[in-house]
């Protein structure tokens, strides 16, 4: 059996590819984004999912795993934006591109690690739909800090929701593979 490690660089390095293959499609377009906006993106593809998988069927053939790939790179994308400022134009070529994206990978990484050696792998023994709701809630919790202008008084800040997020839709990406 693969360990969570490898599994979750598994799930990243396919997260990876595909983010790879939009910027060759669209360049760095996502820059321009205002974290409102990346918030909303991943809120779209989380609702989708619970909505599916409350009614049980879906009308619009795509794969539920790639809405936990958007997630998860739309998240990646948020801490690049929370990192570097909103950019005006498409400021990154491929490689500063790959090379921010891994960046917020190894911040991630580095969480689920230390986290998963507190919870004990927790997460092994959740529902998808569990993590899809945690997903919803850190959006939910975004949403106010945002409309907060940033300030919390004893709460985490936007950048831990999106780490958050960021692993649990990894978790939920090895859970599918799993299965």
């Amino acid at each position: 059996m693969a360990t969570t490690s490898e599994q979750y660089d598994a799930v990243i390095e396919h997260c990876r590819q595909l983010y790879l293959k939009k910027h060759r499609d669209y360049g760095a377009a996502w820059r321009i984004l205002r974290l409102p906006s990346l918030t909303d993106q991943i809120f779209i593809k989380a609702n989708r999912l619970r909505s599916i998988q409350d009614k049980g069927v879906q009308m619009v053939e795509d794969r539920m795993d790639g809405e936990f790939i958007g997630i998860l790179n739309y998240s990646l994308m948020a801490l690049v934006q929370c990192e570097r400022g909103i950019a005006q134009e498409a400021d990154l070529n491929e490689g500063e591109a790959l090379q921010v994206f891994n960046e917020q990978v190894e911040v991630a990484k580095s969480l689920m690690e230390k986290k998963n050696h507190d919870y004990g792998e927790a997460w092994r023994d959740m529902r998808i739909s569990s993590l899809t709701d945690l997903i919803l809630q850190k959006i939910l919790r975004i949403k106010q800090i945002e409309d907060n202008q940033g300030k919390t008084i004893a709460s985490e800040g936007i950048e831990a929701n999106y780490l958050d997020m960021v692993n649990y839709a990894a978790f939920a990406l090895i859970k599918m593979n799993e299965n």
